[in-house]
């Protein structure tokens, strides 16, 4: 089971594909980190099929990056999935969509010419080699300038001199990147904009006092660009980001089927669709997104008491501000452990589906004593800035006289999952006192029903729900902003018609725009959706504040096997 797959319920109903035939659904596409995901929905954010393709990243050269050429080959086939998907759901080809939204994991660094052609391999969200950069930027700014920002990868790249900087033309992220192909409009949705540079206290541009103070530094002195001129325009959800163009249906889908015209939502980051996935995203609300890595997000009600290490500010899709707890480790390390698992079973003889299989070992987990019985797990497969770790090595400890039962074992990988999350959080929700009322969660490791949920609210103090959604993640988050931003006016589409690209190509005028992101959310899509929401346990609370400890006072042992184990 893939933690940040795409569930494919059969949603179906009966005027589905009249509506589809109309070309009135909304698509989300996404690009995971081990998953490139679409989802396709009604307007109450019914899904009415989805798609995937597999994919990984690759360590070439120091470097972990993703090939855009077969970034190309996975959305295709992931589209190409969705298209089968509804054929057989509803006896319908896909030709036309209302509209379109893309995202993709944040940050990094994907440096384009003036022609948009590729400078360097795309540099994604997991390396960690830009602390100096990260260290002068944070100083120049008075803010935390995380790692893995493209601001701290831009920089890095200046000051080691790299030959391709100065025909930098264009600096974006992959969805931004792919969004471009598309549509032709080189944007991004606020969201996945503050994880590239620093947003104005307006919540809709970047920060210009910021830009002028990047502008002073000696090292980009000589340089014949500004970063205003390279970076992409920012929007806001539900704002006018172009439409899909005749290449960009072309691109999407080779076979020809796809007709151009659908309205573009602006495009967001993993982070963003997150929030909206899980509706997350008013005041002390906050989410947690679960897969290859793990963040959390919690809208804020005032600002901090000042800039820390811990803690980076971006924003929600509508420019609200955020203190987000990234981790670049979740569960890669779980599911290495549980196929293992898999794999002695089918030596046995006795196969075990993948759902079977994560349930068992999760429910064991939850049998497992509240401290884990002196088990420790890091599952650090790359280096992970929360807990001051450079390089990686996944690493499971004992004590000598730990309680090494299958059940301690399960449950201290669980506890693992979420460590580094746990440690930041503590920043966040101790140090700073933010309130946070309730802590949404979405990711596969949550289809298991309770078990990861209730970890998550003991190891954060705080109630943790869990909607129908949890396991869809955010390819339907993005379908949901491409539904906002279709429902919010849209825009002049290819052809030449205006919003959501239906029979006439025009808005459904008997419906009324809504006010807000929150307020479509609200009223539009979660209105009847159940939530399962866990009070945190105290004995679990005492139990995992027990073993945090001892992850903390271990944390030497993992820093030291990334140095001899290299």
């Amino acid at each position: 089971m893939t933690h940040d797959a795409v569930s494919s319920p059969d949603l179906s109903r009966p005027d589905a594909a009249a509506l589809l035939e109309a070309g009135s659904a909304h698509l989300g596409l996404e690009l995971g980190s081990t998953r490139i995901k679409a989802a396709l929905v009604d307007d109450s954010g019914l899904v009415l099929g989805t798609g995937s393709h597999a994919w990984e990243n690759e360590f070439a050269d120091d470097n972990w990056t993703y090939s855009l050429d077969e970034a190309w080959t996975g959305i295709q086939s992931c589209y190409a999935d969705l298209v089968r998907d509804v054929r057989e759901r509803h006896g319908v080809e896909l030709t036309r969509l209302a509209s379109i939204g893309i995202s993709a994991m944040m940050h990094g660094y994907l440096a384009l010419d003036r022609d948009g052609e590729q400078l360097v391999p795309f540099r994604t969200w997991r390396n960690t080699y830009t602390a100096d950069a990260a260290s002068l930027l944070s100083s120049t700014f008075d803010l935390n300038i995380p790692l893995r920002w493209s601001v701290s990868h831009l920089l890095h790249a200046i000051l080691a001199g790299e030959e391709h900087v100065p025909r930098l033309g264009q600096l974006t992220t992959l969805a931004g990147y792919v969004h471009s192909k598309l549509t032709g409009r080189s944007v991004l949705g606020v969201g996945d904009a503050s994880g590239v540079f620093p947003i104005a206290a307006s919540g809709d541009a970047y920060d210009s006092e910021l830009l002028e103070r990047f502008a002073g530094l000696d090292a980009v002195d000589d340089l014949p660009w500004s970063l205003p001129e390279i970076l992409p325009e920012v929007l806001v959800a539900g704002q006018d980001a172009g439409a899909l163009t005749s290449e960009g249906a072309a691109l999407l889908d080779p076979t020809g089927a796809l007709q151009p015209g659908a309205v573009a939502a602006p495009p967001e980051g993993d982070a963003g669709t997150g929030m909206v996935a899980t509706q997350a995203v008013d005041p002390r609300t906050g989410n947690v997104s679960a897969g290859t890595s793990a963040f959390a997000m919690v809208v804020l009600e005032k600002p901090l008491s000042g800039p820390r290490e811990e803690i980076d500010l971006v924003t929600t899709p509508s420019g609200d501000p955020v203190a987000m707890i990234h981790t670049n480790n979740c569960a890669g390390d779980l599911d290495a452990w549980l196929g293992l698992f898999g794999r002695f079973a089918e030596l046995l003889g006795h196969p075990v589906g993948a759902e079977e299989l994560y349930s068992t070992l999760f429910g064991a987990g939850a049998q497992g004593e509240a401290d884990a019985g002196g088990v420790l797990s890091y599952n650090y497969i790359s280096g992970e800035h929360q807990t001051g770790v450079p390089s990686g090595r996944p690493l499971l400890v004992r004590e000598q006289e730990a309680r090494f039962t299958l059940e301690n074992f399960m449950r201290s990988q669980l506890y693992g999952a979420f460590g580094a999350l746990a440690v930041g959080m503590e920043a966040l929700l101790k140090d700073e006192g933010v309130q946070l009322d309730v802590m949404y969660a979405h990711g596969g490791i949550f289809r298991t029903k309770g078990i990861a949920q209730q970890v998550l609210a003991d190891a954060l103090a705080t109630p943790v729900a869990v909607g129908e959604s949890a396991g869809e993640g955010g390819a339907w988050g993005m379908a949901l902003l491409a539904a906002y931003t279709a429902r919010a006016g849209g825009t002049t589409g290819a052809a030449g018609s205006t919003g959501a690209a239906g029979s006439t190509g025009t808005p459904d005028s008997t419906s009324a725009a809504p006010a807000s992101l929150s307020s479509f959310l609200a009223e539009q899509i979660f209105a009847s959706q159940e939530l399962s929401t866990l009070q945190p346990d105290e004995a679990g609370m005492t139990g995992h504040a027990s073993w945090l400890a001892s992850y903390r006072t271990g944390l030497e042992v993992e820093r030291t096997a990334g140095e001899v184990l290299a």
